[in-house]
C-alpha cells in the first residue's frame, strides 16, 4: 500500500516511478478523488457542527415553551445532507483504496530498467559447474529410471503438476528441508516457526497477495486460502501490531507446504518439478526498521547462498531488472542454480525487501523509542530454499553415468549415512 502523503508531496515522482514498471500514471485521478473525499468530510464536519447547534437551540426553545418547528425542519434536512456526504466520503475512500491496493511497489533506485528478465543482471557468480564425461539428464529423467519419482501416479491421483516420490528421492527431500531449517535457526539466527498452511482473506490482503493473485492461490469452500508460501503466515503474524524497537529484527523460517494455481503457465515447465501445484519450500522473513532493511535484504541473501554453497551447487546472484521484480517488492535479488540435465540458470531463491508496503497493508508498526509515534516496520521474504527446485538441483548436478545419484556430504548424517541413491 502506499502513502496518499507521498502522492500528495511529489505526484510527478510517484507516477515516474511506477511508469518504470509499465503503469499509467494515476495520480491525477488519486489526487482528485482526495480532493473530493476530503472536502466533502470538511463540509461535513461544518454540517455536524451545526446539527449539534440546532439540537442545543432545540433544547433550549423547548423548554422555555417555544415553536422548534422550524429548527426542527432544518436539522432533518441537515441529516438527509449529512448520510448523502458520508456517503461520498465512503465511495471516494473506497475508490481511492482499491486502486492503490492495486498498484505495486515503488521500485528502489538501484534496480535497473528493462521490461523482463533479459535485463536482469548478473552480481556474481559462485562455484564450478561440474565435467561429466557423459551427456547430463534432466532430473525427472533420473528420477523416473530410478522409479522413485512418479508423476504418472500423481496425475491419477491429483492431476497436472504434482509428483509422488518414494525411496532414497523422497527421503533426500526431507533431509534437504531439514538441512535448511537447522542452518538457519542454529547459524543464521531464525526463529523456526510452524504456520498453519491456510490463512484469511486479511492475512493474503496484507502480505500483498490479494486482490492482485487471487487468480493464483487455492481458495477453500469456508473462504480461506492455501498459503502460497509461508511469507504469508509469518509475515502477517505482526499484523495490527505495534512492536518495541528493542524487539527487532523479527527473523523466522518456516518449512511449509505451498499451493499455487499457476495460473498463466500453461506450457511452461511441464515436464518434472519446477513448476507444481504443491511444493515445499523454508521461507525466510524479516521484520525490521527503515534503517537496517537495506542490510538485512543483503544478510538474508547471504543466508539462501549459504545453503547452496554447503551443497556444492553452482549458482549465479541476479538483481532483478524494473520488469521482472515482483509487485509487493521494491528491490529482489535471485539466486538461480545450474542444472546440467537442463544446461541452464534456473531460480531457487527469492529475497526481496518490500519496505513499508507490506506494513502498511497490515498496519505493522514498531515505537521508535519510549513515547515516540509508531512507524510502520519494514518486510522483508526470501527463500532458504525452494525444496522441490534444490532436489533438482542436486540430483542434476550430483548425477552418475550409471543413473545413480551421489549424496552431497553436508547431508550424509540426514540420510542415515546413505551416500547414493540407486
Amino acid at each position: 500500500m502506499h502513502d496518499i502523503r507521498a502522492l500528495r508531496a511529489d505526484p510527478a515522482a510517484f507516477d515516474a516511478d511506477l511508469a518504470r514498471r509499465g503503469v499509467e500514471p494515476v495520480s491525477a485521478k488519486l489526487l482528485a478523488w482526495d480532493g473530493e473525499r476530503r472536502q466533502a468530510q470538511t463540509v461535513l464536519q461544518e454540517k455536524q457542527g451545526r446539527r449539534k447547534a440546532l439540537a442545543r437551540e432545540i433544547g433550549t426553545l423547548k423548554r422555555n415553551g417555544g415553536d422548534s418547528s422550524d429548527l426542527e425542519a432544518e436539522g432533518l434536512a441537515l441529516r438527509a445532507e449529512m448520510e448523502a456526504l458520508e456517503e461520498q466520503v465512503n465511495v471516494l475512500g473506497r475508490e481511492s483504496t482499491a486502486l492503490l491496493a492495486n498498484l505495486p511497489n515503488r521500485l528502489d533506485a538501484t534496480v535497473p530498467e528493462g521490461p523482463d528478465e533479459s535485463a536482469n543482471v548478473v552480481q556474481h557468480e559462485w562455484g564450478a559447474k561440474p565435467a561429466f564425461t557423459f551427456t547430463p539428464k534432466q532430473h525427472f529423467e533420473l528420477g523416473e529410471t530410478l522409479k522413485q519419482m512418479d508423476f504418472a501416479t500423481a496425475a491419477k491421483l491429483s492431476g497436472s503438476r504434482f509428483v509422488v516420490l518414494r525411496g532414497g528421492i523422497a527421503r533426500l527431500a526431507r533431509a534437504l528441508g531439514q538441512f535448511m531449517l537447522d542452518l538457519h535457526v542454529t547459524e543464521h539466527g531464525y526463529t523456526e516457526t510452524q504456520v498453519p498452511v491456510m490463512v484469511n482473506d486479511d492475512a493474503m490482503y496484507g502480505t500483498d497477495k490479494l486482490p492482485k493473485f487471487a487468480d493464483q492461490s487455492f481458495r477453500t469452500e469456508d473462504g480461506r486460502w492455501l498459503i502460497p508460501t509461508a511469507e504469508v503466515p509469518l509475515t502477517a503474524s505482526v499484523s495490527g501490531d505495534i512492536l518495541e524497537a528493542s524487539a527487532l529484527p523479527l527473523r523466522m523460517t518456516a518449512l511449509s507446504q505451498c499451493f499455487r494455481s499457476e495460473a498463466g503457465a500453461a506450457g511452461r515447465d511441464v515436464r518434472g518439478m519446477l513448476r507444481q501445484h504443491q511444493f515445499e519450500k523454508v521461507e525466510m522473513v524479516s521484520v525490521t526498521t527503515p534503517e537496517e532493511s537495506d542490510a538485512e535484504h543483503e544478510r538474508m541473501t547471504r543466508c539462501a547462498e549459504k545453503v547452496l554453497e554447503k551443497l556444492n551447487i553452482p549458482y549465479r546472484r541476479v538483481l532483478l531488472c524494473a520488469g521482472d521484480t515482483g509487485f509487493g517488492a521494491a528491490k529482489t535479488f535471485d539466486l538461480e542454480a545450474w542444472l546440467p540435465g537442463q544446461g541452464a540458470w534456473r531460480e531457487i531463491s527469492s529475497c526481496s525487501n518490500t519496505r513499508d508496503f507490506q506494513g502498511r497493508r497490515m498496519n505493522a508498526r514498531y515505537r521508535p523509542q519510549a513515547g515516540a509515534a509508531p512507524v510502520f516496520v519494514h518486510t522483508l521474504n526470501g527463500s532458504g530454499l525452494a525444496v522441490g527446485r534444490t532436489l533438482i538441483a542436486v540430483m542434476e548436478n550430483y548425477q552418475n553415468e550409471d543413473g545413480s545419484v551421489s549424496v552431497p556430504d553436508v547431508l550424509h548424517p540426514y540420510m542415515g549415512g546413505v551416500e547414493k541413491i540407486s
